[in-house]
């Protein structure tokens, strides 16, 4: 039926596409992605022959009312983005807005996300958390930090390789370094590893070994415990 399907893909391992994804992607009228040749190689792996639409983030401002008017007319649309579920740090929020606006049924499947693995094999506390996403490259970087000094719950950041380090360093700067992190990258890959330790501990280990790959950084809330773990290096 006309409606706008939210289907989340794979974070890096394929095996991790559900069938109802699979189904719905082979069915629907468009299939809107963020970058239509790597979300081509999804496609082909699965056998589903569908022509892509490019939605991003440069583009969804004029495209999301078109989108709407393409469900009016009786098609029905599915958004994915490169990995993982749309509208968490990638483009959705603004095409799911705009069809809410026009009374359009929305339906997000439930699917892979990275920040949830890396939560919970963190150790930390996982029933209450506080998501942050990309920390901003340059202005509010600091501010936005700082907000968070007092914060009691667990943090969840995603960070670029090339910033790593800065970040973790921030960490330190506003946490204080003998809070502890729980550094993942590569999530459901062939090199999955996660560094824990104190945020002191995790900075020297990727001193020694330069970060690679896709990372996200779960920090203890304010109200940890006082112990600090050893870093436990697992790939």
């Amino acid at each position: 039926m006309p409606k706008l399907y939210i289907i989340p893909t794979p974070i890096g391992n394929l095996e991790d596409m559900t069938y109802r994804a699979v189904r719905l992607l082979g069915e629907v009228d468009m299939v809107l992605a963020e970058d239509t040749r790597t979300s081509q190689v999804l496609l082909k792996h699965y056998g589903i022959e569908r022509k892509l639409y490019a939605h991003h983030k440069f583009n969804e401002h004029a495209s999301a009312e078109e989108v709407a008017r393409q469900i009016e007319a009786g098609r029905s649309v599915a958004l994915i983005s490169d990995a993982g579920t749309p509208g968490i740090s990638d483009p959705g929020f603004l095409l799911v807005r705009t069809c809410l606006e026009h009374d359009i049924d929305v339906e997000t499947l439930p699917g892979a996300t990275a920040f949830v693995p890396a939560l919970v094999q963190s150790g930390f506390p996982c029933d209450k958390f506080c998501f942050e996403g990309f920390l901003p490259q340059k202005k509010g970087r600091k501010k936005r930090l700082a907000a968070l000094a007092d914060e009691p719950r667990t943090m969840i950041f995603y960070e670029s390789p090339f910033r790593v380090l800065k970040a973790l360093g921030e960490f330190g700067e506003v946490f204080g370094m003998e809070r502890r992190v729980s550094v993942s990258r590569e999530l459901s890959k062939k090199f999955e590893q996660t560094v824990r330790g104190t945020i002191a501990e995790v900075i020297a280990h990727f001193e020694a070994h330069p970060p690679k790959g896709e990372f996200v950084m779960v920090v203890e809330g304010a109200n940890g415990k006082d112990s600090k773990d050893d870093v436990d290096d697992n790939e």
